[in-house]
């Protein structure tokens, strides 16, 4: 991660913003009901100020919050320590704030299994602010779930971009699906063993063969973590779902070294494919869950978890054009379907 202005590492900055922006997101985000148990769980990359703001927010509301916090383990979708694994599935609701993230993990799939709501959330000050502070939570729900609507209904899905991305995609809808899929069933949901990602997603179904041509990634990739914030193109060839060839400078050799080091085939097969659609997010800053909301970009996800993939990472398309049998819903990252453009507008989105 590299520090700019907007990630300025001191207690002041933006506390006033901040302590709203924890409120609404305990209270509409990810509801916390009064007497419950929240686990917040936080390594040595989080941001202490998000977790402090987190906790005021959550015993404010009549909850009890209990934090713990421990070293940031080397690869994210790692396991925890074990302690923290016991405490993750001994809560009623739990959020992460890690940098590097135990989704997926052993752990993860435990809590959930237990019956713990879990709300993923990494990212700093500036980030939480920009995602969640002034954020119309009910009109980004039909945001969502009108692009899963209009991607789902079509045969085909083609993605274009001027850095070289031509791709085809069979879309096909999912009632309910996995714990990760479809962010718009998600919204609002309080039920046990569920899993809630920031505010600004449209993870739409696929058939995972169905993936075919060309991807180019050029926003930015997480993890490695020695990567990110991307300063030159990653080129994806793929077919049938599956990535044959990586192509580009020294990021994209880092890059497939670290997808072929985990030794398994899943590692090379396209998991989801997302738009992005948070008003508040307009550029790259080195947190993938916030980057991966760029309203108007499209992220896909590397390493399916339910096929046995020992690790996930995803991928940034900044500026895609894309058509559903014909139609375009975007041109070079900006929304021209008359319905998406109409929610971009009641969404307050720049330059609608």
């Amino acid at each position: 991660m590299e520090l700019d202005s907007s990630l300025e590492p001191i207690p002041e900055y933006r506390w006033i913003e901040l302590g709203v922006a924890a409120r609404k997101m305990v209270e509409e985000v990810f509801p916390v009901n009064p007497g419950e148990q929240v686990l917040i769980i936080a390594d040595t990359l989080s941001d202490w100020r998000v977790v402090q703001a987190t906790t005021r927010a959550i015993y404010s509301i009549g909850a009890t919050p209990t934090i713990v916090l421990y070293p940031a383990t080397p690869v994210a979708t790692s396991e925890p320590p074990a302690p923290v694994a016991a405490a993750m599935a001994a809560c009623d609701a739990l959020i992460e704030f890690e940098g590097s993230y135990v989704l997926y993990s052993k752990a993860w799939f435990q809590a959930l299994k237990a019956g713990v709501r879990i709300f993923g959330l990494p990212g700093g000050v500036d980030e939480v602010v920009r995602m969640i502070q002034h954020l119309d939570y009910p009109t980004m729900a039909r945001m969502v779930k009108k692009l899963v609507d209009l991607t789902t209904a079509a045969k085909k899905v083609h993605v274009t971009s001027e850095e070289g991305t031509d791709l085809w995609i069979e879309p096909r809808f999912v009632e309910g699906g996995d714990i990760e899929i479809r962010p718009a069933k998600r919204y609002g949901i309080e039920s046990k063993g569920s899993f809630q990602v920031p505010p600004g997603q449209a993870t739409f179904g696929h058939v995972p063969e169905s993936v075919e041509g060309a991807l180019v990634f050029d926003g930015a990739i997480y993890p490695p973590d020695d990567i990110n914030v991307l300063k030159s193109t990653v080129r994806l060839e793929i077919e049938k779902g599956v990535i044959q060839k990586i192509d580009g400078g020294r990021e994209a050799r880092i890059f497939e070294r670290w997808l072929r080091s985990w030794d398994h085939p899943s590692m090379l097969k396209v998991a989801h494919c997302t738009y992005g659609c948070n008003p508040g997010v307009w550029h790259c800053k080195g947190h993938i869950a916030h980057d991966e909301r760029i309203f108007g970009c499209l992220e896909f996800g590397i390493g399916p978890s339910w096929e046995g993939a020992p690790a996930h990472t995803d991928g940034i398309v900044l500026s895609p054009s894309v058509w559903v049998d014909g139609a375009q819903l975007e041109d070079n990252g900006r929304y021209v379907h008359p319905e998406l453009v109409a929610l971009a507008r009641e969404l307050g989105a720049k330059g609608y």
